[in-house]
């Protein structure tokens, strides 16, 4: 009897931990649909919980890296959300299909139409960006979530490495290594070379049909000279018969 209830008293016990645990982990983050290759392109979606049981999310701030700007930055539109994307000028400029880029997306603005994201629910926003730096292994993305209740929660604490998470740690990208023949390319060589395999395709499936009536003529010649003998020696056989006759 002692035993039993020592026993459920540490499975609720570990049950409230647990409980008391995972908002720890609920924290606005960002992760690839896909790969996040350097020197790409890709999509990301920042996922935004709902942390709070009273209030509801209805805007989000996420502020895209200076030391590293991307030259191309795009969110996919939400429903029941209102984007705004804030540029602002370099002060070193960007190489970008040949074009000198002189400013790039510092954040990009969500604001909720309605009610947001209710107590219980994420939402998540997508975003397109490119091309991603090859001199890096992550991006740091630092986001300010504000509530219903005019409540700010600031996600700006850069993660150490070796050391524990920080309370409000800011969205990290990570970044994979770059594709092979991928290095930097643009989207119009990407094209390029899209179009070159399609071409190939293209002459390959034009071939296949010659080959195919060349080989079905082969055989019908043959099919001809086979039954062409048999109709030679049936007219001998037959010469013979009548001869004996």
């Amino acid at each position: 009897m002692k035993a039993s209830r020592i026993v459920a008293t540490g499975a609720l016990t570990g049950t409230a931990v647990l409980a008391l645990s995972v908002p720890a982990f609920a924290h606005v983050s960002v992760q690839p649909e896909g790969t996040a290759a350097k020197g790409g392109y890709a999509v990301v979606d920042f996922k935004v919980p709902n942390e709070r049981d009273d209030a509801s999310t209805t805007k989000l701030e996420v502020n895209f890296p200076t030391d590293h700007p991307l030259a191309s930055v795009m969110p996919e539109a939400v429903p029941g959300w209102t984007a705004k994307v804030t540029k602002s000028t370099l002060d070193k400029p960007l190489e970008m299909h040949g074009k000198k880029i002189t400013e790039a997306v510092t954040k990009v603005t969500w604001t909720a139409d309605g009610k947001g994201i209710q107590p219980g629910f994420f939402q998540k926003f997508p975003v397109s960006v490119g091309t991603l730096p090859e001199d890096t292994d992550e991006l740091v993305f630092k986001a300010i979530q504000t509530y219903s209740n005019k409540e700010v929660v600031r996600w700006i604490e850069v993660p150490q490495e070796g050391q524990d998470e920080p309370e409000n740690p800011a969205p990290v990208l990570a970044l994979s290594a770059a594709e092979d023949g991928h290095h930097g390319a643009s989207s119009s060589d990407q094209a390029s070379d899209s179009d070159d395999a399609e071409a190939a395709a293209a002459k390959t499936e034009a071939a296949e049909p010659a080959d195919s009536s060349d080989t079905t003529a082969r055989v019908l010649g043959v099919v001809g000279i086979v039954v062409g003998a048999l109709g030679v020696a049936y007219g001998v056989l037959a010469g013979r018969r009548r001869t004996n006759a």
